[in-house]
């Protein structure tokens, strides 16, 4: 048994992570002894009597699938500091590589995870340092690139949050206002998506086309939305 008393810590943390949870989420800041005290639950009443009674496991291991050498990627949670810095730019190409394919939720995916290595980095750097701006600017192309993956995917909030927070640190992020644009012009925020595209314009004249095609879109929506509510409420005060 003393071979095995810390095992339950153990289960809780590969559970974590068959959820894609942070292994050690939940864990408190405390010695291993503290962890085992009987009034400290670990979520699993399996786990919560093992850890008070412990006793000697057999382990029946399943090989789920074989990986070819060097083909397995480690979860961001479980890199180096180094091996995030190299992993971003492999991740970002699958990424890419995924939204060509049309594989638009999985290829969201891939820009979310090398967002979140970058992130984890930039969270050790003091904010507005050389190092914290350097990881910044690395962090807004992958964010531009999520940001258009939930467009696809009509989650244009999410858009709408991310593009602001670009533009609060980059007033002149060309791309930033052009998605929010269309993100605000989804939501029937009107004047709003009239004065991203505008900011574009103003950023760059040659964009022109793009932009009017937006507009003309927008246009074509707002009369056919006012058809539709014409028809709705026609005699609705006449009753």
């Amino acid at each position: 048994p003393q071979h095995v008393v810390l095992y339950p810590l153990v289960s809780k943390s590969l559970r974590n992570i068959a959820a894609g949870k942070d292994p050690l989420e939940g864990q408190r800041h405390c010695c291993s002894i503290a962890q085992l005290h009987e009034h400290y639950s670990l979520g699993y009443p399996d786990l919560d009597e093992l850890q008070k009674n412990p006793q000697p496991l057999i382990f029946d291991i399943e090989v789920l699938k074989v990986e070819a050498p060097g083909s397995y990627q480690q979860d961001p949670w479980a890199m180096t500091d180094e091996e995030k810095l190299q992993a971003v730019p492999l991740i970002h190409k699958e990424g890419n590589e995924l939204y060509r394919q049309g594989k638009v939720q999985e290829a969201a995916a891939k820009y979310y995870d090398a967002i979140a290595c970058l992130k984890n980095l930039q969270m050790k750097e003091q904010p507005g340092s050389p190092d914290w701006i350097e990881l910044d600017q690395k962090i807004t192309p992958l964010l531009l690139n999520y940001c258009q993956c939930k467009l696809q995917c009509e989650e244009y909030y999410e858009v709408l949050d991310h593009c602001s927070s670009i533009l609060n640190k980059y007033e002149d992020n060309i791309k930033a206002y052009f998605k929010r644009g269309k993100a605000h012009a989804a939501v029937w925020n009107v004047a709003e998506a009239q004065a991203d595209f505008a900011k574009v314009l103003a950023l760059d004249p040659s964009l022109r086309p793009i932009v009017s095609k937006e507009l003309r879109s927008l246009e074509a929506r707002l009369r056919e939305k006012d058809a539709e509510d014409k028809i709705r409420f026609k005699g609705i005060f006449s009753q």
